[in-house]
């Protein structure tokens, strides 16, 4: 109210109101003002292309999406690791790719962790079988590893960002 020079706090309601109405902010869970779809930016979708053989294609606009939107569940729980090393080379993740991670959701075998094994973090698989827990890494030149005093699995990987030159 003060920095934008008004007397009234419902006036500063109304500004925020509108605001939220265009789309320029918005609010999270937790209530607190950030900044909307239209701040945030959107690419647009323009068809698909085919990976297999060559195909003709139109392009053509399908739809827009904000990474944020299409990546991101719950922004507060996430955050982004650059990998370093080649334990997860098989799983198509190297050394300069950034995972992005969510702290909080119970790991399923197979999902993909931040994990602490015996006070040493790592990036691996997460592995259950017959009850019990262990990482595995997606490089046959790295070992299962067992942890020995402790595991905490910090978070889930949701997904590897890489960024070609």
């Amino acid at each position: 109210m003060t920095a934008a020079g008004l007397k009234s706090t419902n006036a500063v309601h109304k500004i925020f109101a509108k605001l939220i109405e265009s789309g320029l902010i918005s609010r999270d869970r937790e209530g607190k003002i950030i900044p909307g779809r239209k701040l945030r930016g959107e690419t647009p979708i323009l068809g698909t292309v085919g990976a297999g053989f060559p195909s003709p294609a139109e392009e053509e606009l399908i739809d827009t999406i904000g990474l944020d939107d299409y990546l991101i569940q719950r922004k507060e729980a996430t955050y982004i690791l650059q990998v370093s090393g080649d334990s997860m080379i098989d799983a198509g993740i190297v050394t300069g790719d950034l995972a992005l991670v969510e702290r909080g959701p119970e790991p399923h075998d197979g999902d993909i962790v931040i994990a602490e094994v015996d006070k040493k973090w790592t990036l691996k698989y997460f592995r259950k079988k017959a009850g019990q827990v262990y990482l595995q890494a997606a490089n046959k030149n790295y070992p299962d590893f067992y942890p020995t005093e402790e595991l905490r699995v910090a978070a889930v990987v949701r997904a590897i960002i890489r960024k070609y030159k």
